[in-house]
């Protein structure tokens, strides 16, 4: 089977998790496809955690009415564990960025850390649909 992912963008993953407490970065697309993923994380659980998180997405995405009582753009998801979190934004169009860490880490500087790169990776982290797969919208 041919690689095609070559996590050309883990090394600016890894810097949002420069951090005390912050573990895991990975970048994934809508469908749930592994884009990019922190040293820290092995490929094949990136994989399996970006078709996870792709689904925690599209649900968060379906309770915006619950919020606000309209149709509200998704912008962040925020899940809290015994022993940590996990982060998860828009990275872009159809591209999500999500972080994991311990109960210790600062909320808010994991926030503020995951923002810049998103504003500076810009036109990077931006994943369009996939054609051709056979899908019907």
């Amino acid at each position: 089977m041919i690689d095609h992912m070559n996590n050309d963008l883990g090394w600016m993953l890894d810097e949002v998790l420069k951090m005390p407490d912050a573990r895991h970065a990975i970048l994934l697309s809508a469908d749930g496809m592994l884009r990019a993923h922190s040293a820290g994380i092995s490929r094949d659980e990136a994989e399996r955690q970006a078709a996870a998180l792709s689904g925690l997405q599209s649900i968060s995405r379906s309770t915006a009415e619950f919020c606000s009582g309209e149709d509200s753009p998704w912008r962040q998801t925020l899940i809290e564990f015994a022993h940590g979190y996990v982060f998860l934004v828009a990275a872009g169009p159809g591209a999500y960025l999500a972080v994991s860490a311990t109960e210790e880490v600062d909320m808010e500087a994991v926030t503020y850390r995951m923002q810049k790169l998103v504003d500076r990776l810009g036109r990077e982290l931006t994943s369009p649909p996939r054609l051709g797969t056979g899908s019907r919208v």
